[in-house]
Parts: C-alpha cells; sequence; structure tokens
C-alpha cells in the first residue's frame, strides 16, 4: 500500500484534457491506496481551468482514499513553477511529476511499485522515468530523438550529468526530501529539470532511471525549433549558479 500525490501542470490544454481525464480514470477508479491529484495551471488563457474545475466537481468519488485539488494564478511562469508550486501544496509520501498528455501514463508508477523498483522505506533516491532505457517502449519523432540527444551531451559537457534522459516528465519523489529541494528552484521553465538534478545531488538524492512506455502525444506546448535555443540558454543561466561540475 502506499499514499501518493500525483501533480499534472497544466498551459493551455483544453483540447486535450478529455483525454487525460480518460486515463486519469483508468488509473485512479480501481486503485485501493490514498492518492490526491493536484492540477496546476500555470496562467492559461483558454478553457483550461473551467474544464479541470467541471471535471472535480462532477466527479463521483466513491472512493474515500481519492481527492482533486486545483491550484490556479492568471500568469504563465513556466512548468517548473507550476510543478514546484504542485510538490510544495502536495500531502502524501510519494509524489510523482506526471505530463498532462500522460505520454507516460500514471499506472506506470503502479507497475514500478509492484516490481519493487520502488522501495517504501528508501527516503532517499529519486525516480526518473527513462525513454533511453533498455526495457523502455517508445515511440517518439526521429527529430524528437535527435534533439534529447543533443540536449543530453550537452549537458554532460557543462554538468557532468550522466543520466540518460533528464527531460522526460515523469519523476517520482518522497516528501522526505522533496519539498526542501523544490522550494529552492529558480530555473521554471522547460530547464528546470537540470537545476532539479543538481539539487538532488547536493543534498546527496540518488537518481535511479526506470524503464517507462512512452508515447508521443500530439499538441505539446514544446517546439522543438524554438523551444530548444531558449533550453540552451536556460541551461547556460544555470551553470552560472553551479560553478562545480556534478556528477549523477
Amino acid at each position: 500500500m502506499y499514499d501518493l500525490s500525483l501533480i499534472i501542470p497544466i498551459y493551455n490544454e483544453e483540447h486535450r484534457l478529455h483525454k487525460t481525464f480518460i486515463k486519469l480514470n483508468n488509473f485512479t477508479n480501481k486503485n485501493k491506496n490514498k492518492i490526491e491529484v493536484v492540477f496546476v495551471n500555470d496562467g492559461s488563457t483558454d478553457l483550461s481551468t473551467q474544464i479541470v474545475k467541471k471535471f472535480i466537481s462532477g466527479a463521483n468519488v466513491k472512493n474515500k482514499l481519492l481527492s482533486f485539488k486545483l491550484i490556479t494564478y492568471s500568469t504563465n511562469v513556466g512548468k517548473g513553477y507550476a510543478v514546484k508550486k504542485g510538490v510544495l501544496n502536495s500531502k502524501y509520501s510519494w509524489i510523482l511529476i506526471c505530463d498532462s498528455d500522460f505520454s507516460t501514463k500514471p499506472s506506470q508508477f503502479d507497475q514500478w511499485y509492484k516490481k519493487n523498483y520502488i522501495v517504501n522505506n528508501n527516503y532517499r533516491t529519486a525516480y526518473f522515468g527513462s525513454r533511453n532505457h533498455e526495457l523502455s517502449k517508445i515511440k517518439a519523432s526521429i527529430l524528437r530523438v535527435f534533439f534529447g540527444t543533443i540536449f543530453r551531451q550537452l549537458t554532460y559537457l557543462l554538468f557532468k550529468i550522466t543520466l540518460k534522459d533528464t527531460q522526460c516528465g515523469f519523476k517520482v519523489f518522497h516528501k522526505r526530501y522533496a519539498k526542501n529541494i523544490f522550494k529552492k528552484i529558480k530555473s521554471y521553465r522547460y530547464a528546470f529539470d537540470i537545476e532539479l538534478i543538481l539539487l538532488l545531488k547536493n543534498y546527496k538524492i540518488s537518481i535511479e532511471e526506470l524503464p517507462v512506455k512512452w508515447n508521443h502525444e500530439n499538441g505539446s506546448k514544446l517546439s522543438l525549433l524554438t523551444d530548444m535555443p531558449k533550453m540552451f540558454l536556460d541551461i547556460l543561466k544555470i551553470r552560472m549558479n553551479y560553478p562545480i561540475s556534478s556528477k549523477k
């Protein structure tokens, strides 16, 4: 048995939320564990907020172990900030960050847990989904794989990070250390994962890369051509704040 806070950052997802709710219900309907679902609306300008509110108010929660929460603010700050807000407002022992499109379904957590990849009394490890794990099953475009390889090489050159996949949006943390670490994050855009990894190292939290089933969903807010240069600039800024090379 476990208790889990599921953090879902949202920005202008009105056209994809119906699929999100279907996958979410598939995960929670038969689950016998304590679960809270925390939606964080990162300043959406579409109908995302109203759609999430309607979903929460209309949810027939027969499972008393299940609860929902919505955190919302008017200005778009970035995914890193949304994740930070969600983690700091979570209440359960295990904290799962999951992209709103559920490219990796939240049921992946159950598979990790049942296979004892996640150890209940291990409070000094973070678990990262890795699309480059030898056991992962991935459906992604060649262009996305190419940019992922370039990004991984760059982060190794700058920070000596040896992880095979830093950017997968499926990550698990324990509350024993998570809130102390996330409150220190200052990089709020797509490169926040790099600062997070460096902070985990500074706190002597090990990172375990685990296999995932990942299927690219259309409609992603990340544009490889326009956002990748911004990510490179972001990690250069992070490098200025972490002058000592860091390893996994």
